[in-house]
């Protein structure tokens, strides 16, 4: 049983319910010297990230570094011990678990991009600004948009949306970035806790079979009260006035860049539909997507040089013969390249690290300790404070391998739980180190921290109201 669970813990990507048979030999490094230079390692690592703004030292070198050594020391006790497949086959598993974030980032990065080059978020940032609202309602409007759009989209897509929109509207106060950005990062990963598709959580909570999908909406007003509660301790904090006035209100998209919105919601329809009805990752979905802005953008490729080269007229004088100076066509590998890249490594390491922690065995004697001696409700309200520090996939699927005995209110609260939890610090979801680097510099890991007592009250609230109306 304790080989079992020691590699159970390795498949963040296995689906529930798989189980590897693993050798006899595997050796226990729980309790091994391997495994406590791989804790060390580890938190070593994550303390080089939340200092990333005091030594700045980007925050993907420590974790590539911490993944690689931990995943060499496991290799090496294996080895020793005989077990040489197992370590393999575990890598490749929680390898597989990153590609799949890693495209669908990369598909969600590349499209925020061209619709950010299309002057999309600039001419929404006018219209807004052209309404005359003021610093705190637009907090409130993103925040509230951040909620509602991420039990659809998913709660990571749906921040790096509308942290773009609050960088075009209000890239003149730092301190209002700052706050809307901890704004949104609270409603995304609140509005996803209530849906199957709003978190890789939910998702694996429901793919199970542990709750019907409706019973996921039970969540909706804790959820609520998740978010509200920090928006408005935070709002107090908010700079008045209202943002300055654009030069002008002219209509500013460049041709296209409607087209790609509607491309995007298309994209992220098709992956929800891909999971929904064809069972297919929905990763798969979004690659998708990725083709239909390749194929728009070659069109529109050959559709602006054709005008520029006709309308073009070459000063007097000037021989230089190139037609198109100052002027640049749409390229989608561009929008490619200028992705968050120091944050898809981070993703990498952070996934790949974990893993390995969990393939030692820490998770699983975790879940053992919190369910076995401490019982469930004190259990999952854990679970999202331990979320907040370490990556909750791997915590729910610890959760979901140990299988406790638990009533549904109580797989509802640590959906709940695991969901929010990673709101407390910047670094406990992917919509959080996703805005630390899209809004680098101005929403970091020490602006969150300051208000984490805040969230934590949130946190509080949102399990007294769940015992309230579902206990």
């Amino acid at each position: 049983m304790k080989a079992s669970v020691l590699t159970l813990m390795a498949t963040m990507s296995l689906a529930p319910g798989q189980v590897w048979a693993a050798p006899e030999q595997a050796p226990s490094l729980a309790a091994h010297p391997v495994g406590y230079l791989a804790l060390a390692i580890f938190g070593l690592a994550y303390v080089l990230v939340m200092l990333e703004e005091r030594i700045h030292l980007r925050k993907s070198k420590p974790m590539l570094i911490a993944a690689g050594l931990i995943w060499v020391l496991v290799a090496i006790a294996y080895r020793a011990a005989g077990a040489n497949g197992e370590v393999e086959e575990a890598i490749r598993h929680n390898f597989l678990e990153y590609a799949e974030l890693f495209f669908f980032l990369l598909v969600a990065m590349t499209y925020i991009n061209a619709m950010l080059e299309r002057g999309v978020f600039d001419q929404l940032r006018i219209w807004l600004l052209g309404k005359g609202y003021g610093y705190r309602r637009l907090f409130w409007i993103t925040g509230i948009l951040a909620f509602c759009i991420s039990p659809v989209a998913d709660n990571l897509t749906t921040a790096l949306i509308m942290c773009a929109v609050v960088m075009a509207v209000g890239r003149d106060s730092a301190a209002f970035v700052s706050l809307s950005c901890i704004n949104i990062v609270v409603g995304a990963n609140a509005g996803g806790a209530f849906s199957p598709f709003g978190d890789i959580t939910t998702l694996m909570v429901w793919q199970k079979g542990i709750l019907p999908f409706q019973d996921f909406f039970h969540l909706l007003l804790p959820s609520m009260v998740n978010f509200l509660v920090p928006a408005a301790l935070m709002h107090f904090a908010l700079p008045k006035g209202q943002p300055s006035s654009p030069e002008s209100y002219e209509y500013v998209i460049r041709p296209g860049g409607l087209v790609i919105c509607a491309l995007f919601l298309l994209t992220i329809a098709t992956a929800i539909s891909f999971h929904q009805f064809l069972h297919i990752p929905p990763v798969f979905g979004m690659m998708t997507g990725l083709g239909y802005l390749k194929v728009f953008g070659f069109y529109l490729k050959r559709h602006e040089e054709y005008h520029w080269n006709e309308s073009f007229e070459t000063p007097p004088g000037d021989s230089s013969g190139d037609r198109t100076q100052g002027r640049r066509a749409f390229d989608v590998f561009s929008h490619i390249a200028r992705s968050e890249w120091d944050t898809l490594f981070f993703f990498y390491g952070v996934i790949m690290a974990v893993g390995g922690l969990g393939f030692i065995g820490y998770l699983g004697m975790m879940s053992a300790t919190l369910y076995g001696d401490l019982g469930p409700t004190f259990a999952n309200v854990m679970i999202g404070v331990i979320s907040a520090l370490v990556d909750n996939i791997p915590v729910m699927f610890a959760v979901l391998t140990m299988n406790p005995a638990m009533p549904d209110f109580q797989w509802l609260l640590v959906t709940l739980t695991a969901g929010v939890g990673g709101s407390l610090l910047s670094i406990g979801s992917a919509a959080g180190v996703a805005l630390m680097g899209q809004a680098r510099g101005q929403y970091t890991f020490f602006s969150h921290l300051k208000w984490t007592p805040a969230i934590a009250v949130g946190y509080g609230a949102s399990i007294w109201v769940h015992f309230m109306i579902n206990g």
